[in-house]
């Protein structure tokens, strides 16, 4: 990676590493889970399925893996060491999660070694998405389904200030280029659609207007 993707990641983790020292992961979870959650799923995990969540912030949906999928392997890595540490403390009384702090598309995990894959709010923090988009397909199986969640897209105007308000570089790309990233990649786009929450419980109105981008792409057999 170059200098300037370097820097760009550490600005990335200072900011999360905060966000968990801070509590504000147990708060991120829960504003993400009415969108993650239906999002989870769609996936339709079987009782062996082999799980991995690409930036795990607490690890919640791996513990939903848990859940789902008995027999299986359920796995989360995330650029924050100190959003892995939460997660493994959360998870202490499990024995089927593992946790890994990695610089994705950095990683310690095996080549088409996963059925399912989610990631939410990640990939437009990447210096290079296209790569990483491309390693996550390596990560899967044949046939194998990726889940790609986003807030902040083109179409979501209340998320443009994101980048100045956070203080990082994002990458802003509306639905069709979302799909066309994914399939630029590797990836055949099955789905794509926006998962919204009623209007009486929506924290901002965004969230029952835009909602979160969801593009679900297949690694061809």
């Amino acid at each position: 990676m170059t200098q300037r993707d370097n820097e760009q990641l550490d600005r990335v983790r200072d900011v999360f590493d905060d966000w968990a020292v801070r509590g504000r992961a147990e708060g991120m979870a829960k504003s993400h889970t009415p969108f993650v959650r239906p999002a989870f799923e769609l996936l339709e995990l079987a009782p062996d399925a082999r799980y991995l969540d690409i930036g795990c912030g607490d690890g919640y949906t791996v513990r939903w893996a848990t859940q789902a999928a008995p027999q299986g392997r359920a796995v989360g890595i995330d650029l924050s060491a100190e959003m892995i540490a939460l997660a493994r403390r959360m998870s202490a009384d499990l024995d089927d999660v593992e946790f890994h702090q990695c610089a994705f598309p950095e990683h310690p995990l095996p080549h088409a070694g996963f059925d399912t894959i989610l990631s939410m709010e990640v990939f437009y923090y990447l210096p290079d998405m296209g790569a990483a988009l491309e390693e996550t397909l390596r990560l899967l199986a044949p046939g194998g389904r990726f889940t790609c969640m986003v807030d902040f897209y083109g179409e979501n105007e209340a998320s443009h200030s994101w980048p100045e308000d956070v203080g990082v570089e994002m990458t802003l790309l509306d639905s069709a280029g979302w799909r066309g990233a994914l399939e630029d990649a590797g990836f055949d786009v099955a789905d794509q659609r926006r998962m919204l929450v009623p209007a009486d419980e929506a924290s901002e109105p965004w969230k029952a207007t835009e909602g979160s981008l969801l593009t679900l792409g297949r690694r061809p057999e």
